[in-house]
């Protein structure tokens, strides 16, 4: 228990052999229930979580669980086919919400997320302060100043793209793993339809919002060493951008359509319609009578007003959900994560990790921190 809270820890693996046992081992003592999930793994993995989990089930002091009604501390899930890093959320989510556990975070099998760090996203859940909890690696020069720069960019992109999607304009990092929700917004949300692949951080902010639920971005300390990330940016941004579309649509048809009106609707809707007729009627112009004639310069400003349309939405919406995402004190949160406490980083020579299926059927390398973007 923490604070008079239940706490459980989902902790999605795929090919972890040699880190995931650590990473149960160093769970805090108030956790609750872990729920260590194997995602389909081709190497030791499974063998490691049930020797791991034996380990601490079985020891007198840490195993026995802070919940009388629990038989035991460590529960390990085998996946019988990869299904995602999303998918062995989802699966974590479910056991945790049946075992009505008050808090359940997600602690990556890789051994990045320190477990030190927790309670730091425990607390604005514990006092009514947030719904949900995530981790952000960009709100302080220091933090953001070890991360490479491609994936810098990457992160500011997909940073931009989810505040519009999502509408938490408060918040960033939306790629981080490291997060931590309430069990009212397990019962509230639709997790089952969470997306699966990696990218499924972005969409649950989505299902988050359409419930008004509040958001807390808690500071993190990040070690990436000499990791060299596989993830291809020219494939994967334009994935994940046409899930936050599809999102961005459901969301404003939940909240605006079947909900209450709200200006930044009519705005989106006449913005982006407007935008994309001036796109075609520019294009079918430039074709039929050359890329100077009037027509083109008359379907460009009418896509500029479109534009601007839709960035009169943005600012509504900003506005409305303003108060829905907040961030936590930099200085105290991370001051919290001890220095003697480090990360479990891969070297270089380890960096060529077992391929994964993708959504159709094709391989997919896996980055060196052990995230590829399934699992």
């Amino acid at each position: 228990m923490y604070r008079n809270h239940s706490v459980g820890v989902v902790i999605p693996a795929y090919n972890e052999e040699g880190f995931v046992g650590d990473v149960i081992e160093t769970v805090p003592a108030y956790v609750d229930r872990v729920y260590v999930i194997d995602d389909g793994s081709t190497d030791g993995t499974w063998d490691e979580i049930q020797t791991a989990s034996d380990r601490v089930n079985g020891d007198e002091q840490t195993g026995a669980s802070r919940r009388p009604d629990f038989d035991r501390r460590v529960v390990p899930i085998k996946h019988e086919r990869n299904r995602g890093v999303g998918g062995a959320i989802k699966t974590g989510y479910q056991h945790a919400q049946n075992d009505r556990i008050n808090v359940t975070a997600v602690m990556g099998g890789d051994g990045q997320m320190r477990p030190s760090a927790l309670s730091n996203f425990l607390d604005p859940i514990v006092e009514g302060r947030a719904d949900y909890t995530k981790g952000n690696r960009l709100i302080e020069t220091e933090t953001r100043a070890g991360m490479p720069q491609f994936r810098k960019v990457g992160n500011y992109i997909l940073s931009g793209l989810t505040k519009i999607a999502s509408g938490y304009w408060g918040i960033g990092d939306p790629q981080n793993g490291y997060t931590a929700i309430s069990l009212e917004a397990l019962d509230t949300i639709e997790f089952d339809e969470m997306y699966e692949f990696y990218g499924y951080c972005n969409d649950i902010l989505v299902k988050l919002n359409v419930h008004d639920l509040q958001v807390e971005d808690v500071p993190r300390k990040c070690n990436y060493a000499d990791e060299e990330s596989h993830i291809d940016y020219k494939t994967y941004i334009p994935r994940v951008s046409g899930m936050l579309l599809r999102n961005f649509v459901w969301r404003l048809r939940e909240q605006y359509l079947r909900g209450s009106f709200h200006p930044a609707a009519l705005c989106y809707t006449i913005g982006m319609t407007t935008g994309v007729v001036g796109t075609i009627l520019a294009s079918v112009e430039a074709v039929t009578n050359g890329s100077r004639s009037r027509g083109v310069g008359n379907a460009i400003k009418t896509s500029v007003v479109g534009g601007i349309v839709f960035v009169l939405g943005t600012l509504f919406e900003r506005k409305r959900h303003e108060s829905l995402a907040t961030a936590s004190d930099p200085e105290s949160e991370l001051a919290q994560e001890t220095e003697t406490e480090h990360p479990v980083v891969r070297e270089a020579t380890d960096s060529a990790q077992p391929a994964e299926p993708t959504e159709n059927g094709a391989e997919m390398p896996v980055t060196q921190d052990g995230q590829s973007e399934r699992s």
